[in-house]
């Protein structure tokens, strides 16, 4: 189980790093509707959405860094 939890965090965080990116090069109104902060109205890229996004990822490598570290007795 711990295991299968440390590879999802992993995943999740790169995906989120990606994702970070992504709300940094794209502007509102290209971004896929169902991604919060889509604005048809709005042509300049969200970078608080962007912060979130990369703050989370790292968040969960932290976490999985953590999580597969050794035991030591």
């Amino acid at each position: 189980m711990k295991k299968t939890l440390t590879i999802l965090a992993v995943i999740f965080g790169i995906g989120f790093i990606v994702l970070a990116v992504y709300y940094w090069m794209t502007p509102a109104d290209m971004l896929p509707v169902f991604l919060p902060g889509y604005d048809a109205a709005k042509m300049a890229p969200h970078i608080k959405h962007g912060i979130a996004s990369l703050v989370v990822g790292l968040a969960l490598l932290i976490y999985a860094w953590f999580a597969s570290a050794k035991k030591v007795s």
